[in-house]
């Protein structure tokens, strides 16, 4: 997987109130040993002073065309010579359409059209200036030419009203940069991911559920998006924010999440099946409170439905991968398990070690025996997980089966 550290990026930040935000995104970077050269617009340095962004950076800010401290007056040039990307963050509308026109008029304008590397930018105005055609079109222009478009986000805006344009918070910036470094092993294809619990009514306030937070489902998807995937999320109930991007259908029984996979499935490569779906649901559950006294409460429970089994026994199934979470003899129990569903792949992991936390381990079991990964972040386990399943969907469409 890519590391950021020792990256080199150039920044550059324009006129705007989310410049605030850049700040952060400098924090973030820095954090993961990146090495940032900060270059501002003169309205930039209306919102932030460039002295912020040297401390955060730890290197020299510029603002100026005309800078006397580089030698051969042509930073331009020299800036974007030796660095693997250029991000700018916030990028005005002004700004985007200097970008379709191919104007330079200024430091950060002239390095971004001089550029010998890659190009991300993350839009911030208000939502008149980002629905105005001009700026739809200036936008769709700079898509064409090869820029990445990092948001914007819908939500409050500085000028008081609500709607799209609001700049991509810092984080979700870094998952971006994050994301464009990764290998597009999936690039093309549609992918179906399931996450988080369900919940399947008592009464009218308690329900059976069980204690996942739907954070490795969510990392999954995140991963496959990165890959370069068309991603559908059918989201259990979680406190969780979906990846940028992602087409999400939420739900909250099993049979909900059911009903979402069959509307999705026709279309999807690949199901990986992440959810923990509760394996009973009651039959008589009531409509109101049950009040409590002291007499015993007897529920009737059926099964659900089990979701990865009706996909993999579809007359046209995508690649399916399914999860296991057991609580002993993980690999005893995790084989027997994908070879009852006849699934090519299937991760596993022992509940104790992984259920609401941000790492986890995983074992994937497939044709070729048993491959461990070891601990650590989620979203760093998924990407394994995704490069595994893209391996062997390759050579699956290579040898002409089916999954």
């Amino acid at each position: 997987m890519i590391n950021l550290a020792k990256k080199r990026l150039l920044l550059g930040i324009t006129g705007g109130v989310a410049a605030y935000k850049a700040a952060e995104l400098v924090r973030l970077l820095v954090r993961q040993n990146v090495e940032v050269q900060v270059v501002m617009t003169q309205a930039a340095c209306q919102f932030i002073k460039p002295v912020t962004m040297q401390a955060l950076s730890g290197r020299p800010v510029f603002t100026d065309l005309w800078d006397n401290r580089i030698d051969n007056g042509m930073a331009h040039i020299d800036f974007t010579r030796d660095i693997d990307v250029a991000v700018v963050a916030p990028a005005s509308a002004d700004f985007i359409a200097k970008l379709a026109h191919g104007l330079a008029d200024d430091l950060l304008s002239t390095l971004c059209l001089a550029r010998m590397c890659p190009l991300l930018v993350a839009p911030a105005m208000n939502r008149q200036m980002w629905e105005n055609p001009a700026t739809r079109r200036n936008v769709a222009q700079i898509g064409a030419d090869g820029i990445t478009i990092l948001g914007p986000d819908s939500g409050a805006q500085a000028c008081g009203e609500t709607g799209m344009g609001r700049m991509l918070e810092a984080e979700d910036l870094m998952a971006g940069i994050e994301a464009f470094f990764q290998p597009k092993l999936l690039q093309g294809r549609h992918v179906l991911v399931t996450a988080g619990p369900t919940f399947e009514a008592i009464d009218a306030v308690r329900g059976i559920t069980n204690s996942s937070s739907g954070k490795m489902g969510y990392a999954v998807a995140r991963a496959a998006m990165e890959a370069g995937a068309e991603v559908t999320l059918v989201s259990g109930p979680t406190c969780l924010k979906p990846p940028a991007g992602a087409r999400v259908v939420n739900v909250t029984t099993a049979q909900q999440m059911l009903k979402a996979v069959n509307e999705s499935v026709n279309w999807a490569d690949i199901f990986i099946s992440v959810a923990a779906v509760a394996d009973y649901y009651v039959l008589n559950p009531s409509e109101q409170k049950i009040k409590k006294d002291a007499h015993i409460l007897t529920l009737e429970l059926a099964p659900n439905p089990d979701i990865v089994s009706n996909v993999v026994n579809l007359p046209n199934p995508p690649f399916c991968v399914g999860f296991a979470a057991e609580s002993e003899n993980l690999h005893e129990y995790a084989e027997m398990k994908r070879r009852r569903k006849n699934l090519p792949l299937l991760a596993a992991n022992l509940v104790q070690t992984a259920i609401g936390g941000d790492d986890n381990e995983l074992v994937l079991f497939d044709d070729d025996g048993d491959h461990p990964l070891p601990r650590a972040p989620k979203i760093t386990l998924a990407r394994q997980l995704i490069a595994h399943i893209a391996k062997l969907y390759q050579k699956i469409q290579k040898d002409g089966k089916s999954a």
